[in-house]
């Protein structure tokens, strides 16, 4: 697995996300890296992420989901412009649409992996598959457009 973090490499000012923003202390904080043709983060969830006794809230997963997706759309910019992650910042991507499948209740506790797939990239959008299991169990997919993210999202300077 890669050392280097795409999230780690996304300029300051878009550092902020709940779900993988550096800069974010109270937010999830998820790092995603390359092995081999997927990217791969693991995320521990807290018992505050609790829906039922014994399992975590389905809006942690679709986080996780989302998140992970804008990061290997970012991470699979990067290597289309022929650069390792590091080498250059890491272009932030917004989300179009998310679907998210849940197949089963994730539980609370344990280690969570996602794992995630470019399936289709275009320079309007990235289709990225997106996978959740625990302890090998897979507990919910995703399909996620990312988009770069639009020039109305940058901050205007002060007038």
């Amino acid at each position: 697995m890669q050392a280097n973090a795409i999230q780690d490499f996304y300029p300051d000012d878009f550092s902020h996300c709940f779900g993988c923003g550096k800069l974010n202390a109270a937010g999830h904080r998820i790092k995603t890296r390359w092995e081999g043709d997927e990217t791969v983060t693991h995320f521990t969830p807290e018992p505050e992420h609790i829906a039922l006794p014994g399992f975590v809230y389905g809006g942690l997963v679709a986080s996780l989901i989302d998140c992970h997706a804008m990061a290997t759309a970012a991470g699979y910019a990067v290597r289309a412009a022929g650069h390792a992650v590091g080498e250059i910042p890491s272009p932030r991507y917004v989300t179009a649409a998310l679907n998210v499948s849940y197949l089963r209740p994730t539980p609370l506790g344990p280690v969570i992996e996602v794992r995630a797939r470019v399936r289709e990239a275009t320079p309007r959008k990235t289709v990225v598959d997106v996978t959740v299991a625990v302890e090998g169990v897979k507990t919910a997919t995703g399909e996620v457009v990312a988009v770069p993210m639009p020039e109305t999202m940058l901050r205007k300077p002060a007038e």
